[in-house]
């Protein structure tokens, strides 16, 4: 009975994707240009939903990943061509193609340092306190990059050393560098960083959630959290970089931001407890430097001015006690008491004064 059932076959290892580019009507679709607008996506929509949770504008927010966005792209490609410059300078080098996003080479570095500078200019024209931001969209980029690095794996690119592991990655031999050409299955590094970003969001939202971090520390955590990470998968690349005291480059950088996000998380806990009130600017809701305050959004101040009587009631109200003690609306009591006393002193009849 059981040789009846065809047996399943299934792969030792993950296979590579048949291919990373279509074309519709003649326009090349690209699936690591598709990851990276999925990561942008769902980042803002995971940051978006944070901000606004905080008493945040969501439009506001939309004006800063407006300067966020573009910034953090130029940042990163920036960054990948100064340091893998060999790439694209030289002898036999086209220089053109540090211009070719779409091949591949962004640096998260890059990406988050400029992306950064843009929300930072964002942030300062619409008067919203910027460490508040980087903490709403802190979750939101670690889960972005979850997306971006399945643009690597569409490229394969990025791998690590080879592996006999049932996980390891099939690369076709054009994309295998120099010296590996027998080698058939690599480590996949893109999925390793992958769901290690997938546990930094999580580690964020549920620290956030029980601590209530403000003023940069979900942004600190997230930078620390994913530097633990990318050091080590790091080292597990073997794709061509510069070395550094027998470190790779990116290695490097891993640990330095990490022990200054270390730092800077320490520091802003004793210095700056507590979250920040990102109610401020006039954005949300405060008035512009020359703008008149409604009395309705004042309560106090307007409950203190109708406390307070105008000037011309104040008058009115003194005059009209004036009116009610007179003897005209005192009775007869008052005009008994209104009429002049007599003393009798010495027999004689007095009105009461003396000289």
């Amino acid at each position: 009975m059981s040789s009846l059932i065809p047996a399943v076959m299934v792969p030792a290892f993950i296979p590579s994707p048949s291919q990373g580019v279509w074309h519709i009507f003649g326009l090349p679709l690209r699936a690591y240009a598709l990851c990276i607008l999925a990561g942008i996506f769902v980042g803002y929509w995971l940051g978006r939903r944070r901000w606004v949770a905080r008493g945040g504008s969501a439009p506001v927010l939309a004006d800063i990943m407006f300067w966020a966005i573009p910034f953090g792209l130029v940042g990163a490609r920036i960054y990948h061509v100064v340091t893998d410059a060999e790439l694209y300078f030289g002898d036999g080098k086209h220089p053109i193609d540090a211009l070719k996003i779409w091949h591949g080479g962004l640096g998260i570095w890059g990406a988050v340092g400029f992306g950064a500078l843009g929300a930072w200019i964002a942030c300062r024209r619409a008067k919203v306190p910027f460490l508040a931001v980087a903490d709403a969209m802190a979750p939101g980029i670690a889960l972005a990059q979850v997306f971006g690095r399945f643009g690597n794996y569409f490229n394969q690119e990025l791998f690590g050393r080879p592996t006999t592991k049932p996980w390891g990655l099939e690369i076709a031999p054009e994309h295998r560098p120099p010296g590996y050409a027998d080698f058939a299955t690599f480590h996949p590094t893109f999925l390793y960083e992958a769901i290690w970003n997938l546990g930094v969001v999580a580690l964020v939202i549920l620290i956030d959630r029980r601590f209530k971090l403000g003023h940069g520390r979900a942004f600190f955590l997230y930078v620390a959290g994913y530097t633990a990470g990318r050091a080590w998968i790091e080292n597990l690349r073997i794709d061509t970089v510069n070395h550094f005291l027998g470190l790779r480059l990116n290695v490097w950088t891993a640990i330095i931001l990490f022990v200054l996000a270390v730092a800077a998380f320490v520091v802003s806990a004793r210095k700056r407890p507590g979250q920040e009130d990102i109610a401020t600017g006039p954005a949300a809701g405060k008035p512009a430097d020359g703008e008149k305050t409604d009395p309705a959004t004042e309560p106090s101040e307007a409950k203190a001015d109708a406390d307070e009587p105008a000037p011309d009631e104040a008058h009115d109200a003194s005059v009209a006690d004036a009116d009610d003690s007179s003897p005209a609306s005192a009775g007869p009591a008052a005009e008994a008491n209104d009429k002049p006393k007599v003393e009798v002193k010495n027999g004689s009849e007095s009105d009461g004064s003396r000289d």
